[in-house]
């Protein structure tokens, strides 16, 4: 018998009802569970990226009359060259390890990114981004759409997310994907773990819960459900457990201090431990900056999230090259919207339209791609009575290159339309 998660989470509570407690761990997989490859690791910038603090037409006035105190300075700017359009742009100041990777042709820079009529809300337009449908942002997410396309059995860490929670992006309806913060955390726990009487011994109890997991009563298929999804959980423990030993390769540090660069490292070492994972889900925050936003401080505010960004996935992109992955990795990363031009009297900047997206990897064909707004009051690249950046390049024409290009599936049934557009050379 065939059910949804949804009609699990609805009906199954009842049915998980067995002789003794459930692990903790069952309850977390039970919510998000369900040889070397190309890998995706999509990179989310929670809060709404200001994009014109990351890439920066440090040529145009209106930036600096609409932004008088949160202006990045010409002088300050990390030149990269032209767009299509004529228009001179350059890095924040500290995203020198992007530069070198600019420099080396695998970033890619895609300008005004975004889909028509903008929702400037942070729920909605993450759920617009996870669904690729602005006109059902409650349906399964792309990923995960991708990966209920694999051919069965599907690997049980096919996906991997390394937040607290499975993002609406990797929600499928047949493959669930484990979230894993810290591969030395995700390990069996035993329900009878400090209680007088029962003996401490993990091995066992392991043996014990993987024997009472092996059956799925075809009659019961909540309890079928629960069984198979503790089966592959059980079977994950070991692949992920030799990723806590990886090393970065000579010369690589992923700062301690770093949360974002700590997350890539255990990407790093689950890619070279070859476990197996097509999809990785990794996700930074602090983007929100409606006030003191701070772009040009050495250590806080914007240019501080600018630097955890810089050290992190350049030491992520550093260790995979040393180590001849990077050929087989794409990063994307990419934000719920941008943010509006002006800057508002708290030293910040609201909600806008149209971000940056970019990717980066040993396969990507770096560059600028699209072009950059004019932030003259009344040009016809803003909306909102020039309030915001309108969009030029449709986010889904970045998933649908990377679904056909990287991925090798099928971007009109997992898009439910066609986005490609063939100038978008990125992969």
């Amino acid at each position: 018998m065939k059910f949804t998660r949804r009609e699990f989470i609805r009906d199954g509570v009842a049915a998980f009802t067995v002789g003794f407690a459930a692990p903790s761990f069952l309850s977390d997989l039970a919510r998000a569970q369900g040889a070397r490859s190309r890998t995706l690791v999509v990179l989310y910038l929670a809060g709404g990226n200001d994009a014109l603090s990351t890439l920066i037409p440090y040529r145009d006035p209106f930036y600096y009359s609409r932004r008088l105190t949160q202006a990045v300075p010409a002088v300050n700017v990390i030149q990269i060259g032209t767009d299509r359009s004529g228009v001179e742009l350059g890095l924040h100041p500290r995203l020198v390890g992007f530069k070198q990777i600019f420099d080396e042709g695998h970033l890619a820079l895609i300008q005004r990114s975004g889909y028509p009529s903008s929702s400037r809300s942070h729920f909605l337009g993450t759920d617009i981004w996870s669904t690729a449908n602005p006109a059902n942002s409650t349906g399964p997410g792309w990923l995960g759409r991708y990966l209920d396309l694999l051919p069965s059995p599907v690997d049980p860490l096919a996906g991997w997310a390394t937040t607290r929670e499975v993002p609406h992006s990797l929600i499928g309806q047949r493959v669930s994907v484990p979230a894993i913060q810290t591969p030395a955390n995700y390990a069996f726990q035993s329900p009878n773990q400090g209680i007088t009487g029962f003996p401490n011994d993990p091995a066992f109890e392991r043996t014990a819960m993987t024997r009472i997991a092996s059956h799925l009563p075809e009659e019961k298929p909540h309890l079928s459900f629960v069984n198979g999804t503790t089966q592959a959980a059980l079977a994950t423990l070991d692949r992920v457990a030799s990723v806590v030993s990886y090393q970065p390769s000579t010369g690589v540090v992923y700062a301690a201090n770093n949360a974002l660069a700590q997350a890539l490292r255990a990407v790093a070492g689950a890619i070279a431990r070859g476990i197996g994972t097509k999809v990785f889900w990794v996700q930074t925050g602090g983007y929100d900056t409606h006030a003191t936003q701070s772009t040009n401080t050495a250590n806080a505010g914007y240019a501080g999230l600018m630097g955890t960004l810089d050290s992190a996935v350049s030491a992520f992109y550093n260790d995979l090259r040393n180590q001849r992955l990077l050929d087989d990795t794409l990063i994307v990363m990419f934000s719920e919207f941008g943010r509006r031009i002006s800057e508002n009297v708290s030293g910040g900047t609201d909600h806008g339209a149209a971000g940056l997206m970019m990717t980066i990897g040993g396969g990507v064909q770096g560059g600028l791609f699209g072009t950059a707004a004019h932030l003259q009051p009344g040009h016809p690249t803003c909306e909102n009575n020039s309030a915001d950046v309108t969009w030029e390049t449709d986010f889904r024409s970045v998933y649908a290159r990377i679904i056909d290009n990287w991925l090798g599936a099928d971007s009109l049934t997992i898009l439910g339309g066609n986005f490609r557009n063939p100038a978008l050379t990125i992969v």
